[in-house]
């Protein structure tokens, strides 16, 4: 941390400072306090729950994959559902959120440019960072001009306050009529919602930057988190995140839980989202060997492992990348000919004899790399 961070003196955001010590004061105490007394019922729980997850979908699918990052194309009803939900969330507006979210990506761990920089620490990144107008977060939308030409976004912006009120209390408020208990919906849909919505939320910008694996990338200190993705619709797998940003998933595998993931793919059968981003699997598996053997390169020379060795690991290593590489334009190849349609009988059977092969040798080089990972510190012979 630099000299001119730890000796700054920010000011006092109070309007941050008194809305978010006291919702999480209501939430703790007159929430259960009404609940012991009086109870909340099924149809309570179920609007609480609505609620929560339309606030949190609104934020990682609109706010974060959709706007901060384009990883896809959205209908104008579903945008402007989202736009409902970030208000509902109270995280700020679009642009706002856009904005610094961007920043944060550009000077990540940058104390004097990250808006929410993890090397702060645990509460500055968390909450710490909205409470004060540190200079760090000094507005500016600069960098979010492209999101102005969106009539939501900017109708969003202009009606943020009452979109708020009508999101946070006006909406409660008529469900406990109809239901008939106001309180209990405002204390259930409204406040233990809202904060839990935006501390989950919060979570990603703390934890996802301090516990966690590196699978990826170590340049910057995010972090995959599977406990972390169950609490926030799968925005856990935050060192993914941070590598290949324009990817619409951040649990890239079929089993990694990433129910925004599933949520963008499904509006796209039904044309409601498109032009969905994906990073190919020869880009992520390359990031991966590559982390992998910067950290085995280290290892080498912590435990002093011979020279030949470490040959024999640098190696393996190119041989490995350079398969990975023909493995990728070889694919590149298969889906510039619109799937082999192109191709004539003979030229098709020549693709799929080189896709086999391909496979086989990256099977192999895969064993092998992870033989020669896991008895590193007890070097041995590896059969090529």
């Amino acid at each position: 941390m630099s000299q001119s961070q730890i000796k700054e003196k920010a000011d006092i955001n109070w309007i941050n400072m008194v809305l978010f010590t006291t919702t999480p004061l209501l939430a703790v105490s007159v929430v259960p306090v009404y609940g012991y007394n009086h109870g909340y019922d099924t149809f309570e729980w179920f609007v609480f729950f609505i609620l929560l997850v339309f606030c949190g979908m609104s934020i990682t699918a609109g706010y974060h994959r959709l706007w901060s990052h384009k990883t896809y194309h959205a209908h104008p009803i579903l945008r402007f559902i989202f736009a409902l939900g970030g208000a509902c969330a109270l995280q700020n507006d679009i642009l706002h959120w856009a904005s610094d979210h961007r920043r944060h990506h550009q000077f990540v761990d940058n104390n004097e440019k990250d808006p929410y920089s993890a090397k702060r620490g645990f509460w500055f990144s968390h909450i710490g960072w909205i409470l004060r107008n540190y200079r760090s977060g000094k507005e500016d939308l600069s960098n979010v001009k492209d999101l102005t030409s969106d009539p939501i976004v900017r109708f969003q912006h202009q009606h943020y306050l009452k979109l708020v009120l009508l999101t946070n209390i006006g909406l409660p408020t008529i469900l406990g009529l109809i239901h008939g208990d106001v309180a209990g919906s405002l204390l259930l849909g409204g406040v233990l919602r809202l904060v839990l919505s935006q501390h989950s939320t919060y979570l990603i910008n703390s934890a996802a930057h301090i516990w966690g694996r590196q699978p990826y990338s170590n340049s910057s200190t995010a972090r995959d988190n599977t406990f972390l993705a169950l609490l926030t619709y799968g925005e856990g797998y935050h060192n993914y995140h941070h590598t290949f940003q324009w990817d619409y998933r951040n649990g890239n595998r079929w089993w990694h839980y990433d129910p925004t993931k599933w949520l963008i793919r499904f509006l796209s059968i039904a044309g409601i989202t498109k032009g969905l981003k994906t990073c190919s699997p020869a880009i992520v598996e390359t990031a991966k060997l590559q982390k992998q053997y910067l950290d085995a390169t280290d290892k080498c020379k912590l435990l002093k492992i011979s020279e030949n060795w470490q040959i024999c690991l640098e190696e393996e290593y190119h041989q490995f990348a350079n398969t990975l590489k023909t493995w990728s334009e070889h694919h590149k190849v298969f889906f510039e000919s619109k799937k082999l349609a192109t191709l004539g009988k003979l030229e098709k059977l020549e693709f799929r004899k080189k896709s086999r092969e391909l496979k086989v040798k990256l099977r192999d080089h895969r064993r092998r790399w992870a033989q020669m990972i896991e008895n590193l510190g007890h070097p041995v012979y590896v059969a090529h």
